[in-house]
């Protein structure tokens, strides 16, 4: 009489946990990304224009060289329209 032990059929209990597993990974999905139409518009809205770059630059240049001049009257108004709404 042979006695195999109790895998006599060679029936592994892990090795079937095994083959669902990788079944698994097969099924993984893929991340998707989808920017929205609002997205794209701000997007395109930051992209710098040409001529207020000049602008910007142009003050710098006059900062630089001393000869921005700030008027009092005028910062003092925009600041009460700013805060009244106006």
């Amino acid at each position: 009489m042979k006695i195999n032990g109790p895998n006599q059929t060679n029936f592994n209990p892990y090795k079937s946990h095994l083959q669902k597993h990788t079944e698994i990974k097969k099924e993984t999905k893929q991340d998707q990304l989808e920017i929205s139409n609002q997205a794209k518009q701000l997007q395109e809205s930051e992209k710098t224009n040409p001529a207020r770059a000049e602008y910007i630059q142009n003050i710098k240049k006059a900062v630089d060289a001393g000869e921005y001049k700030v008027d009092p009257e005028k910062t003092a108004q925009k600041m009460i329209d700013f805060w009244s709404g106006k």
